[in-house]
């Protein structure tokens, strides 16, 4: 009799939820580590992308993403920020979100998603917030 068996490619996204206070400014880190986790990857022939989704609105929001040697940061202005959500609730919204890179070695183009995840945003009340 055979026995079913599973094969696994590649590495599973991470999965984040990352908290953001609407009509704030915020920062995420991502950061790409050897086998050793102390010394960063080389990322320099990678191209990476950030996008967030309202479903409420049906709106896609790219993401502003800075690159660094070894991690990327995705700041995300007040101004993206402030129109996520409505209401004065405690959580105003849930954006699926995700990163995705594009490697180019040669003529070999690689594209990975390393984080799928959910920016939970919650409301902010203060005038100067909105």
């Amino acid at each position: 009799m055979c026995a079913p068996s599973v094969e696994k490619h590649g590495a599973s996204p991470a999965n984040v939820q990352w908290t953001v206070v609407r009509g704030d400014s915020a920062t995420l880190k991502v950061e790409f580590f050897e086998d050793d986790e102390s010394t960063y990857f080389d990322t320099d022939n990678w191209e990476f992308l950030a996008t967030a989704y309202d479903v409420s609105g049906d709106f896609l929001d790219d993401l502003p993403v800075v690159a660094e040697d070894g991690y990327v940061e995705i700041k995300v202005p007040a101004d993206i920020t402030a129109n996520w959500g409505l209401n004065y609730k405690t959580i105003v919204a849930e954006l699926p979100f995700d990163l995705e890179v594009t490697i180019t070695e040669g003529s070999e183009i690689t594209t990975w998603t390393p984080v799928i995840g959910t920016i939970c945003v919650l409301g902010d009340i203060t005038p100067g917030g909105l």
